[in-house]
């Protein structure tokens, strides 16, 4: 019974040491080149760090954004940031673009009103044109017609006055030939009187008297 317990105790005491090596904390030794106040305050925390919890500290290597635990400030963030850009996207931005949109199109419809105006009074302007340059032609032919009558009508007159005178000269020159011609014939029928009458003393040698010369010369 000696013999055993002897040798059962230094097993028992073997892992009596592993135990408490195991259940020791384990000191982690850092490399740093910051001074050594720095390295001793740092010492310190870890030491701090690793008795009041009693485990190693957590392994701050990744990035944080992909670690469950800080999810949570994430999400409340987006939807901060998400209410903040709806905000000013319906109050801010939203209502400024509808404004602008109305006025430009209000502005369009104006101007394409304008331009519709100018296109009808465009229209009524040309069709006054036209309707003044017609009427502007038929006054042309009526002016026209009239100072040709006027003109045909003073040719006339002219015509006519330069008939009558050249009718009164003519007149005049028919009296003036008439009386020619009686004085002609007054002197030819002297004249064939005067013949007569010699030819009568030449061959019957007695003078012919008036009378029979004036029968004579009427039976001619």
């Amino acid at each position: 019974m000696n013999a055993a317990t002897s040798s059962e105790a230094p097993i028992a005491a073997a892992a009596s040491a592993d135990a408490a090596t195991s259940a020791a904390p384990t000191v982690t030794t850092v490399a740093s080149l910051v001074p050594l106040k720095n390295s001793e305050a740092l010492a310190q925390h870890a030491g701090a760090t690793t008795e009041s919890t009693g485990h190693p500290a957590a392994d701050d290597s990744g990035l944080p954004q992909l670690k469950t635990e800080h999810w949570g400030g994430q999400i409340v963030w987006l939807i901060a940031i998400f209410a903040i850009f709806y905000l000013l996207m319906a109050k801010v931005f939203t209502p400024r673009l509808r404004t602008v949109i109305s006025t430009r199109g209000s502005t369009i419809a104006e101007d394409l009103a304008n331009a519709r105006a100018n296109r009808d009074e465009a229209e009524a302007q040309a069709k006054q044109a036209a309707a003044e340059t017609a009427e502007a032609h038929a006054q042309a032919r009526k002016l026209a017609a009239e100072s040709l009558a006027r003109s045909n009508a003073e040719i006339a007159a002219l015509q006519a006055a330069e008939d009558e005178k050249l009718n009164a000269r003519l007149s005049e020159a028919e009296g003036r030939i008439r009386t020619a011609r009686e004085a002609a014939m007054a002197h030819v029928t002297d004249i064939a009187s005067e013949t007569a009458q010699a030819l009568v003393e030449k061959l019957t040698g007695k003078a012919a008297t008036a009378a029979a010369l004036k029968s004579a010369l009427g039976k001619v």
